[in-house]
Formats: structure tokens, C-alpha cells, sequence
């Protein structure tokens, strides 16, 4: 696979953008199409694989650019099946950064059953700084381009068993919001992978201006970090409540459709005795009553320097059963990698680079 920092990356270009290139390389119209079919049908790795563009061409081609694929560097195994990916960032690529030292992302691939998701990253490190999230501890490091975004899915060795994505991984996909659409629209597109956006997940903490924009451009899913009803509690766990509240949040969601295919759902991590009792499941009813969603319970996995305590098994059980019971559909969520610490809130990459060059 190519890494070459001094050339453009054609991987996450759209069909105006290559046929842009191809005319002010001197080369047929047609051509594009070509290359558009060689990136998102047949995943190649270098120009050299494009054998319909004549030897010149190809040439012409390699002069400035690459495709773009960088193959993971490293991975680690779960005893259940997960395998945890670290990814290189393309350094001249940076977004948002005035660091230029060699970065990487995690990504995620969780294989159950018949179905396999993956857990994809859209920043290095993270903005928000939620309490319990060790991508947060991290800090920002910078944004993902569409091309980085979209590595993780081309590069990954399990790419032809994926049945779902999750933009879940490092970073707040709103806080980046044009290198999603951009991604989540090569993958939807029938000229790019072709798949149906209710293959796709995307996650928000609640920007304003931001998520309104991915609903209003984008059929992909989403779904809301909530982890509580309340927004005084909230804003001491996510500072982002005191940007958009949950409560504006949900008044936006009751503006959309999420009767049909289109799915709207709320993550919950759940803290013993902090947010997993019957007053919580009261309040979490009065947020959203009326609205198509669901909730998905999560286990707290510890990290360092954090005092919150994980909710017991019969305390999830029980906050499922009430939400259920009074009309709001919630499920526990299984909890995948936690001892590679690939599990929800435990990615980070703050040490990666020493550790690649040890």
C-alpha cells in the first residue's frame, strides 16, 4: 500500500473532483470513471492495479498522486472475537493541527454471528472531554480527512464481511461534519461502495447548527449521547450540555421522521447510583415520550483517574424493564473488547506514537 506525503490522495475524491484531475492531466474524459471504479468497486492499492488506463496515463497519474490506502500497523485480538485496529494518520493531511508528529487512529471490528460492524474514528483525540470517555483524556490532535475516515473501511483486512458502520469510535462526528458527509456519501453513493445509509450509524453529544445539518443532508442513522435526563447532572459528565442541552436536542429530533426506516436512538452508559435508578428511568420516559426512538443501556468501563462507579447487572435489568414497559424500547448493549480495551469510552491514541517507534 502507498504512503507517500508528498502526493495528493485520490481515495474520498468525488466523480467532479477526478474528472477535474483527469482534464488537467491531459487525459479522456472516460478516464475518471475509471479511476471512480478502481477506488470504490475495486479497492486497489496502488495506480499500477488501474490496467484499463494506458501505461502513460497511469504514469501521468502517479506523478501527483496516490490512491491513499495505508494499512493498519498494528492489532490487537479479543478473547470474544473483536479485533482492534491502529491505523496511521496521512500527516500532510492534518486538519485543525499545528502538529505535525505521526498520528494514529483505533478502529474497531466486531464480528457476531451473520453480522459484522465496524467501530470507525473521525478525529485524533477528542474536543469534548466527557468524564468518562479516555478519548476525551486524550485532548484534540486534529481532524480526519474524508480519505482517513474512509481508510479505516477500504484498508481493513475484514472490509468484505462488513455489514454495518458505526461512527463511534475517537472523536465527535459533528465537530468534523464535512469529512462525514463526504464519507458517508462515497459509501452511500452508487458510484462508491453503494450501501444503504441504514447500514450507518452516526453518533453526536449535540452541536448546534451541526446535527441539524447531518439530519437535514444525510438518511444515515444517528444516535445521541444522553447518559442523563438531566441537564445539570449531564453537563458535569459532558461539558457539551452546556452547548446544546439534551433537551433541545430531542425538541430538534421531534422534527423528524423516525417512523420508518430511519432510526434515532440514545446511548446510555450506565453509573451505579448516579443515573441507573427508578427516578432516572421517570425523567428519561418525560424526555423523550412521543418520540421514535430507542435507548441502548451501556456498561461503564473504568479508566484511569475517574471515580465513577459501573452500574450492577440487576440495576440495568431494571432500568430496562421500566423503560420498556413505559413505551420506550431499550436494550443492554453487549460489551465487546473491553481486554484489548476496545470497548465503548476506551479508545485513545495519547501513546500510540512511542510505543509504534519502540
Amino acid at each position: 500500500m502507498e504512503i507517500n506525503e508528498e502526493k495528493k490522495v485520490l481515495l474520498g475524491l468525488s466523480p467532479d473532483e477526478l474528472k477535474a484531475i483527469v482534464r488537467d492531466l491531459g487525459m479522456p474524459a472516460f478516464t475518471a470513471g475509471q479511476i471512480l471504479k478502481w477506488l470504490y468497486q475495486q479497492h486497489v492499492s496502488t495506480i499500477d492495479e488501474m490496467t484499463n488506463l494506458s501505461k502513460v496515463n497511469r504514469e501521468r497519474l502517479k506523478e501527483q498522486y496516490v490512491v491513499g490506502a495505508m494499512a493498519p500497523i498494528d492489532c490487537q485480538r479479543s478473547k470474544d472475537g473483536t479485533v482492534k485496529y491502529l491505523f496511521p494518520v496521512r500527516r500532510s493531511e492534518y486538519s485543525g493541527s499545528s502538529d505535525d508528529s505521526e498520528k494514529f487512529v483505533e478502529t474497531v471490528f466486531i464480528p457476531d454471528g451473520e453480522r459484522a460492524t465496524l467501530c470507525v474514528s473521525c478525529q485524533v483525540g477528542c474536543k469534548m472531554n466527557c468524564l468518562f470517555c479516555q478519548t476525551g483524556k486524550q485532548g484534540f490532535e486534529g481532524n480526519l480527512t474524508a480519505a482517513d475516515i474512509l481508510n479505516q473501511i477500504y484498508a481493513l483486512p475484514e472490509r468484505e464481511r462488513l455489514t454495518n458502520i458505526v461512527f463511534m469510535g475517537q472523536g465527535e462526528p459533528m465537530d468534523n461534519l464535512d469529512a462525514i458527509l463526504r464519507a458517508t456519501e462515497i459509501l452511500t453513493a452508487d458510484y462508491g461502495y453503494a450501501w444503504s445509509p441504514r447500514r450507518i450509524t452516526v453518533s453526536s453529544v449535540g452541536i448546534k447548527t451541526k446535527l441539524k445539518r447531518f439530519l437535514d443532508e444525510s438518511e444515515c442513522h444517528v444516535a445521541i449521547s444522553m447518559h442523563s435526563p438531566l441537564p445539570e447532572q449531564r453537563r458535569k459528565l459532558m461539558p457539551a450540555e452546556g452547548q446544546m442541552s439534551i433537551t433541545e436536542v430531542v425538541a430538534l429530533l421531534r422534527q423528524y421522521d423516525f417512523s420508518h426506516q430511519r432510526r434515532c436512538s440514545f446511548e446510555y452508559i450506565c453509573f451505579g447510583g448516579l443515573n441507573d435508578t427508578p427516578v432516572y428511568g421517570r425523567e428519561i420516559v418525560r424526555l423523550l415520550q412521543g418520540l421514535d426512538c430507542r435507548v441502548n443501556l451501556i456498561r461503564f468501563h473504568e479508566i484511569p483517574g475517574v471515580d465513577l462507579p459501573g452500574s450492577d447487572e440487576k440495576r440495568m435489568e431494571a432500568l430496562r424493564d421500566y423503560l420498556t414497559a413505559h413505551g420506550v424500547f431499550t436494550t443492554i448493549r453487549a460489551s465487546r473488547g473491553q481486554d484489548i480495551f476496545a470497548a465503548c469510552g476506551l479508545l485513545s491514541t495519547a501513546r500510540k506514537g512511542e510505543k509504534v517507534k519502540e
